[in-house]
């Protein structure tokens, strides 16, 4: 038996999400009925990530065991030529075998993109969330500085999540500013991990700070108080892009 390790991108927009589901397509299964005529039996991919429905990804990482003999390049092109044309195979690797693309993960980088002009392009609006208002992008930025570190995101995760601990610790947040109406600015967030709908709860609390509704300084107040209900929306999943798995 063997693992294999698939670095892989996708558009999210018309799928349910990463994980298989009892309705819908998912990415996950797409690739398992794809790699399913190697093996001759059902297999089980998974995921460093499970990206929601229509988020997309230009760097997941997913892992297999596999049977079948086949080098990893014949796998890239088998995989490439029945998948979606919005779901690529990048790389296909051997990895040793204790390698799990979820539980051998150490961090993840994630990308979200905002178009902050009267009208979005007809070609940017899958990728991007419109936000017409002007926005202060410095108050956002220092906003922001009070997520980096080791934080209870309590209140920044899908309320009613269960998990083990709501500790996380967010590495850097970084921002690039559009240099046109077409250019989305970009919040850049790497961390050593992410709660369900943590990097959407930070930009939607983030832009009521960008669109001068909150004080800076609410932002930690909100981080503190580990009451999802007191921070903003979850913004849209278009912007939304999973860029690196690290190991």
């Amino acid at each position: 038996m063997r693992v294999l390790k698939l670095t892989l991108e996708y558009d999210g927009t018309e799928y349910v999400g990463w994980q298989r589901q009892a309705a819908g397509t998912s990415i996950q299964g797409l690739i398992e009925d794809a790699l399913e005529p190697f093996e001759g039996r059902a297999v089980t991919v998974h995921g460093a990530g499970r990206t929601d429905a229509g988020v997309h990804a230009l760097g997941q990482v997913a892992s297999v065991v596999v049977n079948a003999s086949h080098d990893p390049a014949t796998f890239q092109r088998a995989l490439n030529a029945v998948l979606p044309e919005d779901v690529r195979i990048l790389r296909v690797e051997e990895a040793v075998p204790d390698f799990h693309a979820r539980f051998s993960a150490t961090g993840k980088t994630y990308e979200y993109r905002i178009v902050n002009a009267p009208f979005v392009s007809a070609f940017v609006r899958r990728y991007a969330w419109h936000v017409p208002q002007p926005i202060d992008l410095d108050a956002m930025r220092r906003a922001a500085t009070a997520l980096v570190g080791t934080h209870d995101f309590s209140a920044f995760q899908t309320a009613g999540s269960v998990v083990s601990s709501t500790i996380r610790t967010i590495e850097a947040i970084d921002w690039r500013p559009g240099s046109g109406p077409a250019d989305p600015l970009v919040m850049r967030v790497t961390g050593d991990g992410f709660l369900r709908h943590m990097v959407r709860s930070i930009i939607g609390t983030l832009i009521e700070v960008g669109l001068s509704r909150w004080p800076v300084e609410r932002v930690g107040d909100v981080l503190a108080g580990r009451n999802r209900a007191a921070a903003g929306d979850t913004a849209p999943p278009a912007g939304l892009f999973l860029i690196d798995v690290r190991y």
